[in-house]
């Protein structure tokens, strides 16, 4: 008689458990704003004149030379960053550009009809003076429409702190793309300073917010906290009613990408983050 014996595994036999997550990329450490993947491949290299990246200790940015504002600003929050500091207000220009490289001035912005935007807050950083004041550097601004500066976006920012409390921590990114927004006076510009400076068209913010801990790396999964959003630079829609509130310009990671998308450099977050996870993180809605 023939016995036929079943060699049937399990799925989670064949393939086995889902892969770790990839370990930190090189000299990147707990509470680096570039934790969890540098979102444009920026290098500090000439020969990346658009993609430009710069570490100001409490923030890093990648740069473009030919629009003069950063292609995005990442940093890292939690209590430990604000403190008591007064706000600095000391614009000044980025000295340590590369040589040749246009330096945008604090008055560079003067009679636009545009803010100074802020990337990295003043108020994120206010444990020193040094800190402070270091997001009073040119290279942090972009030039953005009042009443989105001075309401959603301040109103984001604020709850952001909020959100960060004392048990929580927030790795951040912001950026732009696009060409062209309305100043004070509701006019279109799509550039000040004679040309030098781009407005951009659209701003963005993507906020991971996670407890505490170590180690932030492995303990990112799909329970963790994502709040993106994307703003048109448009004066004329902030003054009153729903447009003039943050969670009204809610979206998704991959919607922002594809968005973001149409500009010279691509937008890729979550580099480091599991694939597994990192494909959830991007469809999230922050309720």
């Amino acid at each position: 008689m023939l016995y036929i014996v079943s060699c049937k595994k399990n799925t989670e036999d064949i393939i086995g458990p889902p892969p770790p997550p990839p370990p930190p990329p090189v000299g990147i450490v707990d509470n680096d704003p570039l934790l969890l993947g540098n979102p444009t491949n920026a290098q500090t290299s000439v020969s990346l004149p658009e993609n430009y990246l710069r570490n100001y200790d409490y923030y890093k940015i990648a740069y473009s030379q030919s629009r003069a504002i950063p292609v995005w600003v990442a940093w890292h929050l939690q209590s430990e960053d604000l403190g008591s500091s007064p706000r600095r207000d000391d614009f000044r220009t980025d000295a340590g550009l590369p040589a040749g490289w246009y330096q945008v001035q604090d008055y560079s912005y003067s009679g636009s009809g545009f803010d100074r935007g802020h990337n990295c807050p003043s108020a994120d950083r206010t444990t020193s003076i040094p800190a402070n004041s270091s997001t009073f550097l040119m290279t942090n601004m972009i030039p953005q429409s009042p009443r989105l500066n001075q309401g959603p976006w301040a109103g984001l920012e604020d709850y952001t702190r909020t959100l960060v409390g004392s048990t929580k921590e927030a790795y951040i990114f912001m950026g732009n793309y696009g060409q062209g927004g309305y100043n004070t006076n509701n006019l279109f510009f799509a550039t000040i300073d004679a040309g030098r400076i781009t407005v951009p068209a659209n701003i963005w913010k993507v906020i991971v917010l996670l407890p505490k801990g170590t180690n932030d790396l492995t303990r990112i999964d799909t329970s963790a906290i994502v709040l993106a959003v994307n703003m048109p630079n448009d004066n004329r829609l902030y003054s009153t009613g729903g447009n003039a509130v943050w969670r009204n310009y809610i979206t998704t990671i991959s919607n922002l990408e594809l968005q973001a998308g149409n500009n010279a450099v691509m937008l890729d977050l979550f580099k480091e983050v599991a694939v597994n996870v990192k494909s959830y993180l991007k469809l999230k809605v922050y309720q």
